[in-house]
């Protein structure tokens, strides 16, 4: 059934990946990068409008997937995707909500798990849309530019993308996350001492 409508949408170029990627963000399980590639592979010379069509749709979505988590939760979760994708998302979101979205861009787990757990969660919206900005951009245009650079030999390349940028994203996502962490211990002890300074004056 899901093969049919990726075909029919399919048939609908650039406007057929725009509905997918909107609905991809929201309850549609088969993410769009299984439209994006076969569309870019039949006319690589628009894989980056393609690309961007993607990504602004995906934004689009984004606080839908967030609504729908808020209002129904849990419920939608269990009965649209896989127990182990969700499972997976949940000990992300546990360990450090940024982590779990930037890196969500980049696996193969459907993003909606992401947007749908931020609702659930109670996950702040605007930080939501933040680092979805930055991680479906890449996911997006890296796709894109490999078919605009390298055009039907591209192919090959894109079967393995997402655990290629999985291993580069991971350890930038730690080193982001360490330099936050310090910042704000750092902060955390300059507030006592700000604190005795204002008391004495």
């Amino acid at each position: 059934m899901f093969q049919n409508l990726i075909d029919t949408l399919m048939q609908f170029g650039i406007w057929g990946l725009f509905i997918h990627s909107f609905a991809d963000a929201i309850f549609f399980p088969i993410p769009a990068f299984f439209l994006q590639v076969p569309l870019s592979l039949i006319h690589p010379s628009n894989a980056l409008w393609l690309a961007t069509a993607g990504y602004v749709a995906c934004m689009l979505g984004t606080p839908f997937g967030y609504l729908v988590g808020k209002l129904l939760g849990q419920s939608v979760l269990h009965k649209f995707l896989k127990k182990s994708w969700i499972d997976s998302a949940t000990r992300m979101f546990q360990k450090s909500g940024e982590a779990a979205i930037l890196i969500g861009s980049f696996t193969p787990i459907p993003f909606k798990v992401f947007t749908i757990l931020s609702g659930c969660l109670n996950y702040p919206l605007w930080r939501l849309m933040l680092y979805a900005a930055f991680g479906r951009a890449v996911k997006f245009y890296a796709v894109g530019l490999l078919f605009y650079s390298y055009g039907r030999a591209a192919e090959g390349m894109v079967k393995d993308i997402s655990l290629y940028m999985a291993a580069i994203a991971i350890p930038l996502v730690v080193i982001f996350l360490l330099i936050k962490k310090k910042i704000a211990k750092k902060k955390a002890s300059q507030e006592p001492a700000q604190a005795v300074q204002s008391e004495s004056d």
